[in-house]
């Protein structure tokens, strides 16, 4: 099947050709004709398989045969966990929409508010957003919700997860109701709760497999080392000198282990840059928007990024430590292996974390294949002592950039926060001023590598 077998309308053909997709993937093709014929589908599929370009094509296409409300109403709302993800549908959106005058407006914290606020009641299409900022518009009546014709959720799962329903419940309340609108549910698994909440929002959902055996798609090489929590650096590092990745992610259960790492990276020798929920939104997009174009060969990362960024050309998902959650497992390595690419996914199993281990080999239903690391393979770590500082230390922007200045707020930490040098002299002229401007030698010091920028 092709796209041009499809019942959709030329605007999208020509974005869709534009975009260079010629066949539908397997959720493409199982849901979408079902989507386009008005049925309210819940679809399965793991990430980088082409769900949000299924909805978002089911969904343009009956907005471009519709009117819009005299109010300037939304027609169609997307509900997604995350700011990063809501962000990246509606980047697809707008991709989708060259050749119509559909607008998209994107809700979620971290952005101006007010803008957001005027762009909803300037009027507007297409809504994608996050629960906690949708809700919070809603409940001042700013986001009219009673002419909506489409609501899709996206990562269902996750919103469990996350502890998203009770928002997610109060904006159904006040949405038409689900006889008279269409519905989309998507998810990585159809558990007993999510098909719940498809029940009870959704108008007699058809449910859309796609491998729902298959977690993890077979391009994807997977393999894990059984490591001391003290030797875990010194074998990454080893693993980076031999797999020589292309691109990569780096996903790390602790924030403060992100942190640390990322510059232990750096001060190694391998330019990485770290993305956490602690950073100023504007930052964040930063780091995504870098990743994307090709500006970040390493990115270090907590979960909140592990659904948010689709990138197709990251070749290794490190875990940096098992995942408490087993499904984190299989959304982070979900990141390579995209669009029928071939990827690795290596795991580092400590003390610390190797008991989360048999829930992720339960969900796969087998064993993640074990490699044993010689001596050849740890390389010693050589960055010396980490120094957190009260800014957090991202090593963005790259060293490959230059010594560019972030023009987005004061939280820019690309210079004494890569070392903790600068509260080490702070430090060192204060002594020299109780001491009577004793010199450099009257309190030596063992410094830390300089910075990677």
């Amino acid at each position: 099947m092709k796209f041009d077998e499809l019942n959709l309308l030329e605007p999208l053909l020509a974005a869709v050709r534009d975009l260079g997709f010629e066949q539908p993937t397997e959720i493409q093709e199982h849901a979408l004709p079902l989507v386009l014929e008005g049925k309210d589908v819940a679809g399965q599929a793991q990430t980088g398989t082409g769900k949000t370009a299924c909805f978002l094509l089911g969904t343009l296409n009956t907005m471009l045969q519709t009117e819009r409300p005299a109010d300037g109403s939304p027609r169609a709302l997307v509900i997604a966990p995350t700011r990063e993800l809501a962000i990246q549908i509606a980047a697809d959106a707008e991709s989708l929409t060259t050749y119509t005058d559909i607008k998209t407006t994107i809700v979620c914290g971290g952005l101006s508010w007010d803008k957001q606020a005027r762009a909803l009641q300037e009027g507007t299409d297409l809504v994608v957003g996050t629960p906690g900022r949708l809700m919070d518009y809603e409940r001042k009546r700013i986001l009219k919700l009673k002419k909506l014709q489409i609501v899709v959720v996206d990562e269902a799962d996750r919103m469990f997860d996350m502890g998203f329903i009770q928002d997610i419940n109060h904006l159904f309340r006040y949405m038409p109701r689900k006889s008279e609108r269409q519905s989309m549910l998507f998810s990585a698994t159809l558990s007993a709760e999510v098909m719940r909440l498809a029940r009870r929002h959704m108008n007699n959902p058809i449910e859309v497999n796609v491998a729902p055996e298959q977690l993890v798609v077979e391009e994807i090489e997977q393999s894990l080392y059984h490591v001391a929590n003290r030797e875990k650096v010194s074998l990454l590092l080893g693993l980076l000198q031999k797999e020589q990745p292309h691109r990569a992610m780096i996903f790390v259960n602790r924030k403060v282990d992100g942190e640390a790492l990322t510059w232990r990276l750096n001060h190694n020798g391998y330019e990485s840059v770290y993305l956490s929920g602690d950073l100023p939104q504007k930052k964040r997009l930063k780091i995504i928007d870098g990743m994307k174009a090709g500006k970040i060969e390493i990115l270090v990362a907590t979960d909140v990024a592990s659904r948010g960024i689709h990138v197709d050309d990251i070749t290794h998902v490190f875990n940096y430590d098992v995942p408490q959650d087993p499904e984190d497992y299989v959304h982070r390595i979900g990141r390579t292996a995209r669009a029928g690419a071939k990827g690795k996914a290596i795991t580092l199993a400590c003390e610390e974390t190797v008991m989360s281990l048999p829930a992720v080999e339960e969900l796969l239903e087998g064993k993640v294949p074990v490699v044993f690391a010689g001596d050849d393979l740890y390389i010693p770590d050589r960055a010396g002592r980490f120094r957190r500082t009260k800014q957090v230390y991202t090593g963005w922007p790259p060293a490959s950039l230059g010594q560019q200045k972030d023009d987005d707020d004061d939280d820019d930490d690309s210079a004494s926060a890569a070392s903790g040098d600068g509260d080490k002299k702070k430090r060192r002229r204060r002594r020299r001023r109780r001491s009577g401007g004793a010199g450099e030698g009257a309190a030596p010091e063992a410094m830390a590598a300089s910075s990677a920028e």
